[in-house]
């Protein structure tokens, strides 16, 4: 093979300051649109993005040159800049300083996918995927902490 190929996917996941559940509906909007154009800004493309009030999943195609925790932390930091500036929420928007991230399979990206795009019902249904509802703070599972 002459030419480098790669397909890099990867699942991020990220919660708000001590679980508070923040991303209320303009909130989520103002985060979601940030998350979006800070991956367009490293060249990753955004293959899914969701959560509910408490925590992020995101879905991504990124570079192999990609810095995975410079990527997460500007999504995280403007996202948070921009919220509490346009925003202006009751309790200032804050992010958890831990994520995850997870490489995914190229033949696992639609079942990530759709995971991600029904989080509100798997979560409603009590129907999480353990796994992928980690984070790495300390091994402990999001559903420990409610």
């Amino acid at each position: 093979m002459r030419d480098t190929y790669t397909r890099l996917y990867i699942h991020f996941i990220w919660a708000t300051w001590d679980r508070l559940p923040l991303l209320t509906e303009p909130v989520k909007e103002l985060a979601y649109a940030c998350i979006w154009k800070e991956c367009e800004a490293r060249k990753a493309t955004v293959i899914a993005l969701g959560g509910i009030e408490d925590h992020v999943h995101l879905l991504a195609h990124v570079p192999i040159t990609t810095d995975l925790p410079a990527l997460v932390q500007r999504m995280k930091g403007v996202s948070s800049r921009v919220i509490n500036q346009e925003a202006r929420p009751e309790t200032p928007f804050k992010w958890q300083g831990s994520y995850s991230a997870f490489s995914v399979s190229s033949w696992d990206v639609p079942k990530i996918k759709g995971y991600i795009h029904n989080q509100e019902e798997y979560h409603r249904n009590g129907t999480t995927k353990p796994i992928l509802e980690r984070i790495n703070l300390d091994g402990e599972h999001f559903r420990d902490r409610q």
